[in-house]
């Protein structure tokens, strides 16, 4: 397994003492899907963001039955597999649970092939308060638009953008080494 990064939020005090802090710890996995010119992704409109499907594992579940979980509810995809792990981000990020002082998770990618058409989305409720929609965009514009957003940082601007970001530019890095689906 490779690790693509390791982050921690701007917000938090540098450096972290993590043996001082309660840290909550969280995985979560997430889908790269790649079709033609174009990367299966979500867009939340109350960030002005995209990235890719997936989230938290639930507790005794894998990270592969996590993502199958999350790519069909946020997407609607069908006939899910999962070709290859590419790579994973580590990071400590600010956290509203009361409990805890900071989050720690651990982000898994995989390059996941699909069937053809996208069924019924079942978003959470937050993720449709949010505005949050599955959609096949270019890699560049998706690029471009998050690194737009980053560089204006609007007060809205999520958390994850830069994550997000940051594992696009790897994707694409890995589509241009070879066009088909990053292994």
């Amino acid at each position: 397994m490779q690790r693509l990064a390791h982050l921690v939020h701007e917000s938090l005090a540098q450096p972290l003492d993590v043996e001082r802090l309660r840290v909550l710890k969280r995985e979560a996995a997430r889908a790269i899907v790649t079709r033609d010119d174009k990367i299966l992704l979500l867009y939340t409109e109350r960030y002005d963001d995209f990235s890719f499907p997936g989230g938290g594992i639930d507790p005794g579940e894998s990270p592969e039955a996590g993502l199958h979980r999350e790519l069909h509810e946020e997407t609607g995809a069908n006939q899910i597999e999962i070709v290859s792990h590419f790579g994973y981000v580590t990071e400590y990020a600010p956290t509203f649970k009361a409990d805890w002082d900071v989050m720690y998770q651990t982000s898994h990618w995989f390059s996941c092939e699909i069937g053809h058409t996208l069924g019924e989305t079942r978003f959470e409720d937050y993720e449709v308060a949010n505005g949050m929609s599955a959609a096949w965009v270019s890699l560049e514009d998706a690029l471009t638009h998050n690194r737009s957003v980053i560089q204006r940082r609007p007060s809205k601007m999520g958390i994850s953008i830069h994550r997000e970001t940051l594992v696009l530019e790897r994707v694409a890095e890995a589509l241009m080494e070879s066009p088909q689906v990053p292994a």
